[in-house]
């Protein structure tokens, strides 16, 4: 509960001074917005720095954990081509006309898509966030997936 009240408080403190709030409009993965997306990724980064006892700047975990997909646009129409090789850029450039990042946040921003792109994270939060974003993203595809299997079984079942 602690860490959920944390990022919800950093979430409404920066959503004051960005456009961080219009990723609600975006989807990520399955139903998931690119906003709930980056709230999971935080918590979880906070939840596995908790478990494995790491001693982890926790503001900049969160921030750079809530700004690591702040690239503004829908990815399943329109984006760039190649988006995965290519929003960790466009997410640092868009974080850094709002807000001064430390070389931690910058480092998590850039990095998460390891090993999509090919320089890993340099800082022990870069690597908490790269690996809680990809075990969210497959929870998040996986929970579409198991509600879209259900419901074609329950159709199957009702013929």
């Amino acid at each position: 509960m602690q860490h959920f009240r944390l990022v919800c408080a950093m979430l409404a403190e920066m959503a004051a001074s960005s456009r961080i709030a219009e990723n609600r409009r975006f989807i990520q993965h399955g139903s998931t917005s690119v906003y709930q997306h980056c709230r999971n990724v935080a918590l979880v980064s906070l939840l596995l720095c908790s478990k494995f006892r790491l001693h982890a700047d926790v503001r900049s975990l969160v921030r750079g954990a809530l700004l690591h997909d702040y690239f503004l646009y829908d990815w399943h129409s329109g984006g760039p081509s190649w988006h995965g090789f290519r929003h960790p850029a466009i997410a640092l450039r868009n974080a850094s006309e709002t807000y001064t990042l430390t070389p931690v946040e910058t480092d998590i921003i850039v990095h998460h898509m390891f090993p999509l792109t090919p320089v890993p994270p340099l800082t022990l939060e870069g690597w908490v966030v790269s690996i809680s974003d990809k075990l969210c993203s497959l929870y998040e595809t996986f929970r579409l997936n198991e509600r879209h299997i259900l419901r074609r079984q329950k159709l199957v079942s009702l013929r």
